[in-house]
């Protein structure tokens, strides 16, 4: 690998990270660009939800989707080698499995069990991207043992365009809304006002074969926005969730796992996910409830992925409170040129111009969709 070939990637991968591709495009672009510097024979690039690190989605080149749930189960259950969450906890954050493991990559069962059986693929280079230390994706990429190993250029390589490919995920995620055409639906059909009138709670039941086995009506519309079969192959997300959820009953994780997810037509939801227990020795079943996220779980994670600094994040809580000019420089003790610099910095990362354009871009995301729907006692909308 020679700068020769790197610096071009490089450079197109900054700026294809700045262009306003939702993270979808924006994955796709990307996957095509690193295979000019790091030639692999299958890759994959996801993002994750940044406060729990699960994976929420899934670009793929020469992988099939069969074996989603399954890779999934290995990274959240069984797997002990190159996670993606021990990845994020390195210094570098790249991995080369046959390095890690001494030369023996079958200690990895992953590796042991699907990459090579079902696709042939000997050597494995994965990264987790980061932003200030906040995971915004995951990538893989993979060869066949006639191509052969990945060297250590390429993970410095890999881990120096890490950052970039988790600014584009994380800009991405605030695009899709924006960017799409004219006369196209603000939102997907909603758990209390569905496809074809679905109402109720989205919940099902995974059983240990990772079969649907009890699914409520609007579960499988969330199911079929996310992209999955109600009584068939699962989302990404859901799936893992469910993953995370044995991960739970069997001592690995310590909390009841959640995750953010948007829709392809721009609708937040969260996904929530626990280990059912039942008669000693019966089969371990999950049960996953799907709901619309409330703008309080889901207005940070889109205010960081405009990448606001820390004070810049309290300055657009308080334009969203309606405050002032001089009324947020007294609470954040700032000046009110310096609350302007601040505003303005905010306006260019959000893409806006002024305080009503960011005010609205926030309630057309997370308010708009819902009008009509009855309020709750709490004071926002009931069911969500």
């Amino acid at each position: 690998m020679t700068t020769l070939r790197t610096e071009p990637v490089q450079r197109g991968l900054d700026s294809l990270a700045r262009s306003g591709l939702e993270w979808h495009a924006f994955v796709e672009g990307a996957v095509e660009l690193l295979a000019a510097a790091v030639p692999y024979d299958a890759a994959c690039i996801g993002p994750v939800d940044p406060d729990t690190g699960l994976l929420t989605g899934s670009v793929k080149r020469n992988l099939g989707d069969e074996m989603d749930t399954e890779f999934l189960r290995h990274e959240y259950v069984t797997d002990e080698v190159n996670l993606f969450s021990a990845l994020a906890r390195r210094e570098r954050p790249v991995g080369i499995l046959a390095d890690d493991t001494g030369g023996d990559p079958a200690r990895s069962s992953r590796h042991r069990d699907v990459f090579v059986p079902h696709w042939a693929l000997d050597h494995e280079m994965r990264a987790a991207a980061l932003v200030d230390g906040t995971p915004w994706a995951a990538v893989a990429l993979y060869r066949s043992g006639a191509t052969g190993g990945f060297s250590p250029a390429e993970a410095e390589f890999l881990g120096r365009v890490s950052r970039t490919i988790a600014l584009g995920v994380r800009a991405g995620l605030v695009t899709a809304v924006a960017s799409r055409p004219e006369g196209a639906p603000d939102a997907a059909p909603r758990a209390g006002h569905g496809t074809a009138g679905v109402s109720g709670p989205a919940v099902l039941v995974v059983e240990a074969d990772d079969s649907v086995s009890r699914l409520s009506p609007a579960a499988e519309a969330r199911i079929a926005e996310l992209g999955g079969c109600g009584w068939g192959a699962l989302p990404n997300a859901v799936a893992a969730i469910t993953a995370a959820a044995r991960a739970l009953g069997s001592g690995r994780r310590g909390t009841v796992p959640r995750l953010r997810v948007r829709t392809p037509a721009g609708e937040w939801l969260v996904v929530h996910a626990a280990p059912l227990t039942g008669p000693a020795g019966g089969p371990p079943q999950v049960v996953v409830t799907i709901e619309q996220a409330r703008p309080p779980e889901i207005v940070p994670l889109v205010v960081a992925a405009f990448g606001l600094t820390g004070r810049e994040q309290d300055v657009v809580a308080a334009v969203l409170q309606g405050e002032s000019t001089q009324e947020i420089g007294r609470s954040l003790h700032l000046s009110p040129w310096t609350v302007q610099d601040h505003l303005k910095a905010v306006f260019e990362k959000a893409g806006v111009g002024s305080r009503r354009e960011l005010v609205a871009r926030v309630f057309f995301d997370h308010y708009a969709p819902r009008l009509g729907d009855s309020i709750a006692p709490a004071g926002f909308f009931a069911g969500a």
